[in-house]
């Protein structure tokens, strides 16, 4: 019973510390141009929070792997037939510059795996979608 208990705390501290991992991961290398909460001046953005970006790829890719391979990818050859935003979004922002060079495809999996895990966040309403 100790063991199984040691095990399942160590697994769960590692989840934990990947997560906060990851998490720093996005802050370096995404968090530059998407915020991770809802701006109160939306003039002022430069690329779609992730809320809105992650409830995208969640509609389009319910199955976590299939949305964590699609990030990686796209994050590294984004085009606009792979682009699963809105329209609008695209005309606004732009199609999102490439990354490779930026971060490896490592790096994309941790980071898109917390983001598949953590946003949107429960409640979370689309402005262009209300």
């Amino acid at each position: 019973m100790i063991k199984k208990s040691f095990t399942l705390i160590a697994l769960l501290t590692s989840l934990a510390y990947s997560d906060e991992a990851a998490k720093e991961l996005f802050k370096t290398k995404c968090a530059s141009c998407h915020q991770t909460t809802r701006p109160d001046d939306i003039s002022t953005l430069v690329a779609p929070p992730i809320m809105g970006v992650m409830k995208h790829v969640k509609m389009e890719y319910s199955n976590r792997d299939e949305a964590v391979a699609f990030m990686v990818d796209y994050v590294i050859n984004p085009t606009r037939e792979k682009a699963v935003c809105i329209p609008r979004s695209i005309k606004r922002f732009g199609l999102m510059p490439s990354q490779k060079g930026n971060v490896t495809k490592e790096e994309l999996r941790k980071i898109v795996s917390y983001l598949y895990d953590n946003f949107p966040k429960r409640g979370f309403k689309h402005r262009g979608m209300q």
